[in-house]
């Protein structure tokens, strides 16, 4: 088996390696080739809006013919982390404090996301882990409430709806915790973790489409 823990289908988490895995990609060919970059951006996420997965797809193929035996979850997870806001696509570009800590408070749950992994194995490290992300996602809603009660928007019932979606993965990432402690399987924390990035992205995107 080439990856371990992946269903070759979308599962939630294919719109996180778009951003984590394939725009980076993009931006590097951008030095070489601004509009192959600019075709290639554009396709790849069209592609994935008519058809959730198939980023995820692609990647699986690559990493299968390269015969490489990857956790694709675990290094999903990591890479997300990593310089967690860099993507425009990512970053709310209003200058009010509360937008910019919006944004900060988004790219700190996904970087301590990001350090599950490391921290997995070790009960008394992971506990702790365990508190961080859930004081960020707490610091994360009250900036989202802040945002709500100083603001108003036309499509507030889609920012409330989105908002509602960002609970629901934090009470599921919770539930697979209570359960990895009986049962012990790390992917399962890694892909709830995945999702609960990928909904801390669809919060961002949701500001960011606002006046």
């Amino acid at each position: 088996m080439i990856m371990e823990g992946v269903k070759n289908k979308a599962d939630g988490t294919s719109q996180v390696a778009l951003y984590t895995v394939m725009y980076p990609v993009f931006k590097q060919l951008e030095e070489a080739d601004a509009s192959a970059a600019q075709i290639l951006r554009s396709a790849f996420t069209e592609a994935e809006k008519q058809n959730p997965g198939l980023t995820q797809e692609f990647l699986l193929k690559v990493l299968e013919k390269k015969k490489q035996k990857v956790n694709y979850h675990e290094s999903l997870l990591r890479m997300a982390a990593v310089d967690a806001q860099a993507l425009p696509e990512l970053r709310i570009d209003r200058q009010e404090p509360e937008f910019q800590e919006l944004n900060e408070r988004a790219r700190a749950l996904k970087r301590i996301l990001g350090t599950i992994p490391d921290e997995i194995g070790d009960r008394v490290g992971f506990l702790q882990t365990i508190k961080d992300i859930a004081s960020a996602i707490k610091e994360l809603l009250d900036t989202v409430n802040t945002v709500f009660k100083k603001y108003q928007y036309q499509n507030r019932r889609a920012l409330e709806q989105q908002k509602r979606e960002f609970v629901y993965y934090s009470r599921k990432f919770s539930d697979t915790l209570k359960v990895f402690f009986k049962d012990g399987k790390a992917i399962n924390v890694y892909v709830s973790a995945n999702r609960l990035t990928h909904q801390t992205n669809m919060i961002l995107q949701a500001f960011k489409t606002v006046d």
